[in-house]
């Protein structure tokens, strides 16, 4: 219900390489949730985010750097921290897993598994993957050829490489726990979205579901949490990074604040780990399952996965410092599906930009303040006689100036904010963005329509037109510029400090368009208009984006 806590996590990422814009999607999306919550005066709302700093990958990519654990995972916690302070990142909460506080609630969390009888000691074997961190089943493995050209396993879905482990590990008892996923799942058929997500967790429940390996030979895994009272045995590391969800809250005194009050925003790589393995582990430690777990896919980078062999993973902070913070995060939010994978390209990234931020909505506010245009500075006033009101817009034919383009777009602006409030809390905030841009095209083309810089203002009627004109789209504006304050901070504030709207006036409960179209009164109307805050968004060159990002690639061994 309205003001009840809300958390929003990003997955925590693992720390043996650099962030890339995988990562910072995963970012975005949360921290575009949590800014349009606090826009809604919703209650009181966090985003959790961090490091993943245990597991075998980590030990290994440090003894390949000459280093050792812990200092690679400061250095590489530290490119995570900044990669997200520069996109803008609005975080609450940085949870690094090898923090005395988090390793504490593991401790906790485990010991409420042993105590409640789910866990045992068993021998397994199976194909281990070390990148992914998990055994892997048959079904999910392929035969290749490795670089000298002998047989091997690979994992279908990444292509890395599996090897054949035994050893005698603490096992949860995850097959117990098929039916009451199900039946978490049939009640809440919300709780993992968008809904071809959900469609495959409930095939994995139709499968066999085997216990779980969640314990590490010590002698194989010195870098983790060792399992209490078994100095041989590690905590299996996505055990122990799950629990970063309910050590940031204060497991176990001070957590029921929040949860299960959670939304997860995760990749679909790791669905399986947080749609099943997470619920299943939670109900054995007698917690309820998150609210809901929000699924995206991946990006890719014309038309390829992005991989170090490669050469073509795209650094956040090279795109920032090209295209601007607004510009990298309008771009990701506005392209990426959560159903689909999404492809990344320069060029692709200039074009939408330019199109959309300098373009249409940049050039619209430069119009409509020029001072040939509005020479007062001010948001003028609206005249009912020039614009009359109509019962039905898709029925309107025009009165005077009037035409029926013209009602059908104070229909769209006016319904706009339910519209956009109803994408985001659907986890479609491409669509929320759509809408918002097909509005903007609307009023360039009333702007363009009307032509009010050949209006003459000696004209007394003239000049009412000219100041209605003005005020519809300095209303739409205003609506636009209030949108997509979550998606682009920086030049929203931009554009509501020119319209002078002020901080207590930027919230999404109260938002009314062209209030004086309904016979209420407009208390912009009249103001002086804010200080010129220059160009909106500035538009980015086509060949110099291409050669920044050449100079700025780093070799591998420098990450």
């Amino acid at each position: 219900g309205p003001g009840r806590p809300l958390l929003l996590s990003t997955p925590i990422f693992y720390a043996n390489g650099p962030p890339h814009i995988g990562h910072l999607y995963s970012a975005l999306l949360a921290d575009a949730l949590l800014r349009h919550r606090r826009l809604r005066a919703a209650g009181p709302a966090r985003l959790c985010t961090g490091t993943d700093e245990h597991g075998l990958k980590i030990q290994q990519a440090a003894a390949a750097a000459g280093t050792s654990p812990a200092e690679l995972c400061e250095r590489v916690s530290g490119l995570f921290r900044q990669a997200l302070t520069q996109a803008g990142v609005a975080y609450t909460d940085f949870t690094r897993t090898s923090e005395p506080r988090h390793q504490r609630a593991v401790r906790q969390f485990w010991g409420a598994l042993r105590d409640g009888g789910m866990l045992y000691k068993g021998a397994y074997e199976g194909w281990y993957c070390t990148p992914e961190e998990s055994f892997l089943p048959e079904s999910q493995l392929a035969e290749r050829t490795d670089a000298q050209g002998r047989p091997c396993k690979v994992s279908l879905e990444t292509g890395h490489e599996v090897h054949w482990t035994k050893e005698e590990n603490y096992m949860f008892r995850l097959s117990a726990f098929r039916d009451p996923l199900q039946n978490w799942l049939r009640d809440n058929p919300r709780a993992i979205f968008p809904d071809p997500f959900y469609q495959c967790v409930l095939r994995w429940l139709d499968e066999d579901l085997p216990d779980l390996s969640v314990s590490r030979e010590r002698s194989r895994l010195q870098w983790g949490i060792p399992v209490p009272n078994d100095p041989t045995q590690t905590i299996y590391v996505w055990v122990d990074a799950l629990v970063n969800y309910l050590s940031v809250v204060g497991y176990p005194e001070s957590h029921g604040t929040w949860w299960p009050a959670v939304h997860h925003v995760v990749g679909k790589d790791i669905l399986k780990f947080h749609a099943l393995y997470w619920p299943a582990l939670l109900l054995a430690a007698g917690l309820e399952p998150p609210e809901r777990i929000l699924v995206h896919s991946h990006w890719t980078v014309r038309g390829q996965k992005m991989s170090k062999s490669l050469g073509n993973v795209v650094d956040p902070s090279v795109c920032v410092g090209q295209y601007g913070v607004d510009g990298f995060r309008y771009f990701l939010l506005r392209q990426g599906v959560p159903e689909r994978d999404c492809d990344y390209y320069d060029e692709k990234v200039v074009k939408l930009v330019n199109s959309e931020l300098a373009d249409a909505l940049g050039g619209l506010l430069n119009r409509t303040t020029a001072p040939s245009i509005n020479p007062s500075n001010t948001y003028p006033r609206f005249s009912e006689s020039c614009f009359p009101k109509v019962l039905d817009s898709r029925e309107a034919k025009g009165t005077g100036r009037v035409c029926a383009e013209d009602y059908e777009l104070v229909a769209a602006v006016a319904s706009l904010p339910a519209q956009v409030d109803s994408y985001f809390e659907s986890f479609q905030i491409y669509k929320a963005l759509e809408c918002i841009v097909q509005c903007v095209r609307q009023t360039n083309g009333f702007f363009q329509r009307h032509r009010p810089w050949k209006l003459d203002r000696r004209d007394a009627a003239e000049q009412l037109w000219l100041d209605t004109i003005l005020h519809i789209t300095l209303e739409c504006l205003r609506v636009y510029g209030t949108l997509l304050q979550p998606v682009v901070p920086h030049m929203a504030d931009k554009l509501l400090s020119r319209l002078a709207v002020g901080p207590r006036e930027r919230g999404l409960s109260g938002l009314i368009f062209l209030a004086r179209y309904d016979g209420k009164p407009c208390p912009f109307e009249g103001r002086q208009l804010g200080p010129d805050t220059g160009i909106l968004f500035h538009r980015l060159g086509k060949l110099e984006t291409v050669k920044k990002r050449k100079q700025a690639q780093v070799p591998d061994k420098q990450l």
